[in-house]
């Protein structure tokens, strides 16, 4: 439905009208000097999870409160993240075109490097994102 209408992908809305998560992605939003997360029922990521601890070690502002359609415009931009990337710069919500804010995706992307990987075995999360195999499962 939404790339019948033009949109890469859809995000929700709670019933209370804020804005949470898209499909398979976290959101994150920038007011310009800080990081401002969705305030919302939503599936906290590992990337999102890296992000915040890694944000808070190199002293970057984090704040959590409810995002809705209305605030956009006043953001400076926005993000999607998943195991994928740290951030995918987002351009528009709805009618809303958002700045693809770079300096807000370069922080993102240092953060997440910035994850130290553990011994094989015993994987953090950013050095288990860097491989993927799955084992047959039988019934």
């Amino acid at each position: 439905m939404a790339a019948a209408q033009g949109f890469d992908d859809a995000v929700f809305l709670d019933r209370r009208g804020r804005l949470s998560e898209a499909t398979i992605w976290n959101l994150a939003f920038w007011d310009g000097t800080a990081v401002v997360w969705p305030e919302a029922d939503v599936l906290g990521g590992i990337t999102m999870g890296i992000l915040r601890r890694q944000l808070h070690r190199i002293g970057i502002p984090q704040r959590t409160r409810p995002v809705t359609p209305a605030d956009l415009p006043a953001l400076a931009g926005a993000v999607v993240m998943n195991s994928w990337t740290p951030g995918v710069a987002v351009t528009r919500i709805g009618s809303t075109p958002l700045p693809e804010a770079p300096s807000f995706l370069d922080i993102l992307h240092r953060a997440y490097q910035a994850e130290t990987p553990t011994v094989p075995g015993n994987p953090t999360p950013a050095a288990a994102l860097r491989r993927w195999c799955a084992a047959p499962y039988h019934r």
